[in-house]
């Protein structure tokens, strides 16, 4: 089957029309047809993507299980990593689509969450109580699914849904139904995860929900919405998690681009683009993506063991990705990859699932997220007759909230505090600091993948780094600077493994007096080792911006912490020499220390939120690290 009208001719007579792809993209006036065999791969480095020719090769259906390929915890489901072997690709009008397309309404049956929202909502108080509360992390995304039963075929069903997704909801970066033969998704999402085009890999993070109240645009509701902490904080962490992942897959990390607002039929999101160049396979670059914070949360690794805690359930294909993979004119590889949310799944025999989460935060609220995830799935359950229809205004154009100038002027003043080492556009061969130029130094890494961009930033001063998890053994006497980097967790759990390497690890470079930075968590550490006491804050300082006094300077950084250390008094002797402390005037929690040939940070002086953090990290390598004497240089060149 190559042609629309052939495929529905098909399903309409009640055959089987074999696997196909029907997609429209962000704005385009067209849609996509892809056919061709579906096969089972087990892992992203499997996926076929052979330079044939030109265009789309392959479209993978890639389910949250595969995580697991990166080592992180998840409830598996058997959910098949399914691959459609495009054969046949052709482009259809979006008018002939409309007209062609089956136009009646989609019946259901028995139609329940499978979480109740008063179980949701009891869900949403135990994470912020005991991950969020306790250190685990500054977000985690719970999800709960919408359970039905489609009358009739339910490849008509499918069509149908995507007919009225097609007519009714707009801003989605992908409208699509795919049918692999064992299943068919259809929805509308709203997300781009990640795209390669010509070398350029970028990410969409989206946070943030508007709902509408009506059909007409409420300007000041919506300025009321863009004011609100708890949105701004929302979207501030995605990005900085996001960042983490472009860190790892751009050279040079991610420029940000935006934000911007993104209007959808019952909704609207905030969004940021992330832009770099990179080299590395697409599939490479889809496996160190997994996967969007806006859908498990951060820091990722302990986000992953979070959800397999409290959901206890699969995910299916919720939160993972369709994956469009091919080659450019010029034969370099191309990846489309929007995250699979806002999407129903329907088995052969009818049943339909359709997951929606929400993303906790710290002033998140259990009704608040209950709320939101009825309005996250309310186009999706409208296009499959669960919900009202979205409120149509009148026959002109619809009314833009994103070209009001107040608007654009409030999205604009999100990004005044934050850090333009992100923002502003950076020269890769820009020289480094005189002095750090070359220097090694070594990052371990606790969990968290902020080290990524730590390093980026390192590199920008002229360092030469080396990352290493935790929990690699090996030498450090080769490196000028060892860093103790930050990770979830509690760190008077003395036994608890990590941290005990963390212990060993920080007790020897001060034994052996090797220069040593620790960020947040090797902080925390690094405070203990000292003679300070570690403290739970009452509150948390998850994704929070502070000023904060260094050491007779006000900075203004980033917290990511549950925990601090406390001190009476600006100094402290310790077993190490005296300690000098950067300490709140108010309850005395330890912001930073710094003693002979080492120093600690409470905060993320690489963060998005921390405009003052590559400052705060040039002072203290200032010190950490002072220029080679003109004989040590001489030696060095000797024994070069």
């Amino acid at each position: 089957m190559t042609h629309l009208t052939d495929l529905l001719a098909a399903v309409a007579h009640g055959v089987d029309p074999g696997p196909f792809a029907l997609l429209r993209r962000d704005g385009a006036d067209e849609l996509e047809l892809f056919t061709g065999p579906v096969d089972t791969v087990e892992r992203l480095a499997d996926i076929p993507l052979t330079p044939e020719t030109p265009g789309a090769r392959t479209l993978a259906l890639v389910p949250y299980r595969q995580i697991t390929e990166r080592g992180f915890a998840c409830v598996d489901d058997g959910a098949p990593l399914e691959c459609l072997h495009i054969r046949e690709h052709r482009r259809i009008a979006l008018a002939d689509a409309l007209a062609t397309l089956p136009d009646e309404p989609v019946r259901t049956i028995d139609a329940a969450f499978d979480v109740s929202d008063e179980e949701y909502a009891r869900t949403v108080q135990r994470v912020l109580a005991e991950e969020i509360g306790r250190g685990e992390g500054a977000n985690f995304v719970i999800h709960r699914a919408l359970h039905a039963t489609v009358q009739g075929p339910p490849l008509v069903a499918a069509l149908a849904a995507l007919r009225r997704l097609l007519v009714a909801e707009r801003g989605a970066y992908w409208t699509f139904v795919v049918h692999t033969g064992t299943r068919t998704l259809v929805g509308a999402s709203p997300e781009r995860h990640v795209s390669v085009d010509d070398g350029l890999v970028m990410m969409n993070p989206i946070s943030g929900t508007f709902r509408s109240a009506g059909s007409t645009a409420d300007r000041a509701a919506l300025l009321r919405f863009l004011a609100d902490e708890k949105e701004v904080e929302e979207l501030y962490m995605v990005l900085d998690e996001e960042l983490k992942m472009m860190a790892t897959v751009a050279e040079h990390g991610g420029q940000v681009i935006g934000p911007h607002l993104k209007e959808m039929s019952h909704l609207a999101h905030t969004e940021y683009l992330l832009a770099g160049r990179g080299t590395r396979d697409v599939r490479e670059v889809l496996r160190e993506t997994m996967f969007a914070p806006t859908v498990t949360g951060s820091p990722m690794e302990n986000a992953c063991r979070v959800i397999a805690r409290h959901e206890r359930r699969g995910r299916g294909y919720y939160a993972g990705v369709l994956a469009l993979l091919g080659h450019d004119e010029a034969g370099r590889q191309t990846l489309d990859a929007p995250i699979l949310i806002r999407t129903a799944e329907i088995s052969p025999t009818g049943r339909m699932r359709v997951p929606v989460g929400a993303t906790l935060v710290r002033h998140s609220t259990a009704a608040g997220e209950v709320a939101e995830t009825h309005a996250k799935a309310a186009g999706v359950l409208a296009a499959l007759g669960l919900g009202p229809a979205a409120p149509v205004g009148g026959s002109g154009p619809v009314a833009r909230l994103a070209d009001d100038p107040e608007v654009r002027d409030a999205l604009a003043a999100r990004n005044a505090p934050l850090a333009r080492f992100w923002l502003d556009q950076r020269a890769p061969d820009a020289p480094g600091l005189p002095g750090l130029v070359g220097r090694r130094v070594l990052i371990v890494d606790a969990e968290d993948t902020f080290t990524g961009m730590l390093a980026h930033q390192l590199g920008a001063l002229g360092l030469a780094v080396t990352l290493r998890p935790w929990h690699v053994s090996g030498p450090v006497d080769s490196y000028d600077l060892v860093v103790a980097g930050p990770g979830p967790g509690d760190p008077g759990s003395l036994d608890e493994p990590k941290m005990a390497a963390l212990r060993r690890l920080l007790a020897g470079l001060l034994a052996n007096g090797r220069p040593t930075l620790a960020v947040c968590l090797g902080h925390q550490v690094l405070a203990g080792l000292l003679g300070l006491t570690l403290h739970r804050r009452e509150t948390t300082y998850q994704g929070l911006q502070r000023d904060v006094e260094l050491f007779g300077q006000t900075r203004r950084v980033g917290f990511y912490s549950t925990f601090t250390a406390r001190a009476e008094s600006d100094r402290l002797a310790t077993a190490y020499g005296p300690v000098e402390l950067a300490r709140d005037a108010g309850d005395g929690a330890v912001h930073a220390l710094r003693g002979r040939g080492f120093a600690g940070v409470q905060f993320h002086p690489e963060s998005v939120l921390s405009p003052d953090g590559l400052a705060v990290l040039t002072e203290l390598l200032s010190d950490l690290l002072p220029a080679p004497r003109a004989d040590e240089l001489s030696a060095a060149g000797g024994r070069a």
